[in-house]
């Protein structure tokens, strides 16, 4: 049978003498793995909010429970997804391997992650869905390991969980292998570890690694040392891989009068255009409106307008019937030719489009709420109390912002991990009332 537990998901109990049926088995595992390749998406979704997350992972809980349910009979469906691996293959294999206590296979997973780096962020999100202490016993010997790959695994199962790893931190921080001092640093932001900003501080400016100066300066802003932010808004730093969470935090550890002087530097540069329209959204003065607004009125800009327009006004395009309809003949991301070289899936897919003539009127009619010069945050200023209900209530981009000014406003808060399960998220808000 099923039960409800504390985690959201469900304890399994053993059925003695049930029957296995193969395809259904298969279809959990295939199942499992697809909806954790979605779940990656939908973290950072600009569409997605709490309760969308939470009936995708309570979809991603059923299967994981089939498999249970199944035990050793879902193994070699399991292990058969490995052979290619598939996309979220290997999470579902480290879930059911932390959760039964199976050793020799969640070995073997970290053998193929050692091999197979980008497996290795698969391990860490099994780490993060499981309760904490199923880790115990399973994290030690990840930081004592004498592979790289193996020690950023574990460290970063002390941060997914916010978990204080103590004193070893600073061995962490630093290790001789880039990969784990990255991961180390980036931990202190995450636990808001105030008595470590020094190494941070020393970090983003001696550290050889690029990674290593950006991960330090990102703690460092969200410790309180705010004269790290323009670190993060260099031109090597936004084009970096990770410059989409580094550039918004840049800009709201910054005074509005600061990040303005920013966004006009962005303005010089036609390559920087949607930086530009979206860092005014995620400055907030009301001065920008009318500029987005006349943003939205063009097919390659309109939905990143809107979007910023939405993170300062809180107006939902949808519920306000402020949207519009796609422009006739618009292609963005993936065609079907096979010659074509633009790969890149749409930036703003999921967005609404936007009725620009409506939004204006909309402005024109609420416009005296807003005073220029302040910063606003989904229609209000910021504040502790309004962070947590954009927390509650808001589209995961939004939400990830919240969870930023939260740390700025009260240097020292862990970092609220919008990317933890839905159920684990909902527990901590009710706690944070």
């Amino acid at each position: 049978m099923i039960r409800g537990h504390s985690s959201g998901a469900a304890v399994i109990a053993a059925v003695p003498h049930r029957p296995v049926l193969a395809d259904v088995v298969r279809y959990h595992a295939e199942e499992a793995a697809a909806l954790h390749a979605a779940r990656r998406l939908i973290v950072h979704a600009p569409h997605q909010s709490l309760p969308r997350l939470l009936r995708a992972d309570q979809r991603l809980a059923a299967h994981l429970d089939g498999l249970a349910i199944a035990g050793p009979h879902a193994w070699p469906f399991c292990d058969a997804a490995l052979d290619g691996p598939a996309a979220g293959a290997t999470f579902v294999s480290a879930v059911r391997a932390i959760e039964e206590r199976a050793t020799d296979r969640f070995d073997r997973l970290l053998a193929l992650a050692a091999a197979l780096q980008p497996l290795a962020g698969e391990v860490v999100a099994a780490t993060g869905w499981v309760d904490r202490g199923l880790l115990q016993g399973i994290v030690p010997p990840l930081l004592a390991s004498s592979h790289p790959v193996l020690r950023v695994v574990g460290v970063a199962a002390c941060g997914v969980h916010r978990t204080n790893p103590g004193a070893s931190l600073a061995r962490w921080v630093q290790d001789e292998d880039a990969s784990v001092r990255s991961r180390a640093l980036r931990i202190v932001g995450e636990l808001g570890l105030r008595e470590q900003a020094r190494l941070c501080t020393v970090a983003a400016v001696s550290d050889p690694s690029p990674d290593c100066r950006i991960w330090a300066s990102w703690s460092a802003v969200l410790l309180g040392i705010s004269v790290e932010a323009e670190r993060l808004l260099t031109r090597d730093t936004c084009d970096a891989a990770h410059g989409r969470p580094m550039f918004p935090l840049g800009l709201q550890a910054l005074s509005v009068q600061a990040a303005h002087g920013v966004l006009t530097g962005l303005a010089r540069d036609a390559c920087s255009e949607r930086r530009l329209i979206g860092g005014s959204g995620v400055v907030g003065d009301p001065a920008y409106v009318p500029w987005l607004i006349g943003h939205m009125s063009k097919p390659q800009t309109a939905r990143v307008a809107a979007e910023a327009f939405s993170l300062m006004t809180g107006a939902d395009l949808g519920l306000l019937n402020l949207e519009g309809k796609r422009p006739e003949n618009f292609e963005s991301g993936p065609t079907d030719d096979p010659e074509d070289p633009d790969v890149d899936m749409d930036a703003d897919d999921g967005l609404p489009w936007p009725d620009a003539e409506r939004v204006g009127q909309w402005w024109a009619a609420n416009s005296a709420r807003f005073q220029t010069g302040r910063r606003y945050f989904m229609g209000a200023p910021v504040t502790r109390e309004h962070c947590i209900e954009v927390l509650k209530n808001g589209y995961q981009r939004q939400r990830i912002l919240a969870a930023h000014y939260l740390c700025l406003l009260d240097p020292g808060t862990p970092l609220f991990n919008t990317s933890a399960p839905a159920w684990r998220q909902q527990r901590l808000l009710a706690q944070m009332q």
